[in-house]
């Protein structure tokens, strides 16, 4: 499997909460955008945020177009609207048109998730190219910047960004350098912005999963390394998306009033301080 991967081919199948999730109304009338809303975490995500009663716009590459439509379905099947837009979130004029595509389709954002990453696993720092430690940093943290400048722009009071960073943030493996490092950059980022947007009624916190099982793994890491993923943690498994989802309710719900440049570990029992 090549990045970005694909959810149909994954074995086991990841859990989404298709079948366990239920929403309270905890969201309302509320209008998000999550980036790599296709598959993974982003997917757990929107299908939570519709359940508990958002409309979602969700962006993703082109070539996940398969996975993006299955995740539409399920959010329309909540009776919520469902938005795609395909594109390359490294180019800020295209993160524009997303936030202007929230604007004109949702009739807003108050709710931004920057979500989708790019990692590569390597042994040797020598295998780290340039070209991919740019494409690492524009697609995690330059992306982030851009989606965040451009709904804050728009976002009324209450309105909260969610970034998803990682237990690499606080415990860098040493395979993943230059995702790492973006990680560490975007709780950096999280907490700068978050006192930046206080003023304006915005809150900005993270969430940071330990290992979760998304397309991202099996297809940027060695069969053997994927075999045994998530199996350092004290839980002894890696997390399914389902289990990452509600932190990101929290954090876009009314409950999490008085919570920003907070982040929120999902780490299956490993302490980050």
């Amino acid at each position: 499997m090549t990045p970005p991967g694909s959810t149909e081919r994954m074995r086991p199948a990841p859990d989404h909460g298709e079948s366990s999730y239920t929403g309270s109304g905890k969201l309302t009338g509320r209008k998000a955008v999550i980036t790599g809303g296709d598959s993974g975490i982003g997917r757990a995500v929107a299908l939570a945020f519709a359940r508990e009663g958002a409309d979602v716009l969700i962006a993703y590459l082109d070539e996940e177009a398969g996975d993006a439509d299955t995740t539409l379905q399920l959010i329309r099947a909540e009776g919520r609207k469902g938005v795609g837009v395909a594109g390359d979130i490294r180019d800020e004029q295209h993160c524009n048109r997303i936030i202007d595509m929230a604007t004109k389709e949702l009739g807003g954002v108050d709710i931004l998730v920057n979500n989708a990453a790019y990692q590569m696993a390597h042994e040797n720092l020598e295998d780290i190219t340039a070209e991919e430690f740019d494409k690492t940093f524009r697609t995690n943290v330059f992306a982030t910047f851009y989606l965040s400048k451009a709904a804050a722009r728009c976002m009324p009071p209450g309105s909260a960004i969610i970034n998803t960073v990682s237990i690499n943030s606080d415990k860098p493996n040493k395979t993943l350098v230059a995702y790492a490092a973006t990680k560490g950059a975007l709780q950096n980022l999280t907490g700068g912005l978050a006192q930046l947007l206080a003023e304006k009624g915005i809150r900005v916190n993270c969430v940071a999963p330990g290992p979760v099982w998304t397309p991202l793994i099996p297809s940027t890491m060695p069969i053997e390394k994927a075999r045994e993923f998530g199996k350092q943690v004290p839980f002894e498994r890696p997390a399914q998306p389902k289990e990452v989802a509600p932190a990101f309710v929290l954090l876009a719900s009314d409950q999490a009033s008085y919570m920003s440049g907070a982040t929120l570990a999902v780490t299956g029992g490993v302490p980050l301080i």
